[in-house]
């Protein structure tokens, strides 16, 4: 009976115990699962992680293939339009055996007076008879036919004059208009300024001179690499190809500001353009996952910016 007593309260503590087991167990079960969840979970974000960033890359490389294939028929086409030097034509010789009446007027066959015998001496026997038979005729073959002497004063140029035997001009063709020279270019009138020459290349951007503008701001950047300024000068340069619809010039810029110049203050402003560009060329994964990116890379960005996220993934209808 003692045994018993004794016994009674271990028996008690292993039975709760053993009540106790199955629960702890079960929930050690389902941490596991959680745990292995959580893993997995992990591990499909970092593929889409790598999958963008590997996406992003191969992005870039084919903007930069096609901005050196810009840059390449920019060059060809600059050096194609250069005006070949005329070369002068050679002025016709005059032959020396040729007969000029000017050096020689007394030789035979030069242009002669009317009414004056040649120098040379007297009518010969032969041609005497001919001239008084001409001469009596004259007067009565003339007569009736000759018009009146005023209106040959008149109509006829003067006969005391040597009569020219040169042939007639050929009337002169119009002579050609020259053609207008280009006006001098905006990009290349500098003031050495970096601050004023900024505000002049971004006057036309707010003139909506996009042209002039696109000849400034690269004048800009090419003459002042290194000013603080640069990054703002690219993205408005994007911004005047985006407004003439060369969308693959402004994505290009757009790029680099967004990746060279990523601590501006355009660089928000320029991924942004950088998403729209992209879905206006049809590659709106890429697009997608460039605004993805914007809220990732900048989220301090401004509520506009960020708004303007909001607009272009229901435009390229982005996945939530």
């Amino acid at each position: 009976m003692l045994r018993r007593l004794l016994l009674a309260p271990f028996a008690v503590s292993g039975l709760a115990l053993a009540a106790a087991c199955p629960a702890a167990a079960q929930d050690a079960a389902e941490f596991v699962v959680r745990l292995n969840r959580l893993e997995n979970q992990s591990r499909q974000m970092a593929g889409q992680i790598e999958s963008l960033q590997y996406e992003n890359r191969q992005l870039k490389e084919q903007l930069r293939k096609f901005q050196e294939d810009v840059e390449f028929r920019f060059q060809e086409q600059k050096g194609g339009q250069r005006p070949a030097a005329a070369t002068p034509q050679p002025k016709p010789q005059k032959r020396s055996d040729a007969f000029d009446p000017s050096q020689n007027p007394g030789a035979p066959g030069a242009p002669q007076a009317l009414g004056s015998t040649q120098g040379s001496g007297a009518a010969t026997p032969s041609q005497a008879p001919r001239s008084a038979a001409a001469a009596a005729a004259a007067p009565s073959t003339t007569a009736a036919l000759a018009p009146p002497r005023a209106a040959i004063e008149d109509d006829t140029p003067d006969y005391g004059e040597p009569v020219d035997l040169r042939p007639p001009s050929r009337p002169a063709a119009a002579a050609p208009a020259p053609a207008p020279r280009p006006s001098a270019s905006v990009a290349a009138t500098g003031t050495g300024d970096a601050k004023a020459d900024y505000e002049v290349a971004y006057a036309y951007v707010l003139q909506r001179q996009y042209e002039q503008a696109e000849m400034s701001l690269r004048q800009f950047i090419q003459s002042h690499p290194r000013d603080a300024l640069v990054p703002d000068a690219t993205y408005w340069l994007g911004e005047s190809y985006l407004q003439r619809n060369r969308t693959r010039e402004a994505a290009e810029q757009f790029l680099k500001v967004s990746t060279d110049y990523a601590r501006s203050r355009k660089a928000p402003d320029a991924m942004l353009k950088l998403g729209a560009s992209l879905n206006a060329l049809g590659a709106r994964e890429q697009a997608c996952a460039t605004l993805a990116e914007l809220e990732r890379k900048f989220p301090q960005a401004s509520s506009t910016v960020k708004q303007g996220v909001d607009r272009e993934q229901r435009r390229a209808r982005c996945a939530a």
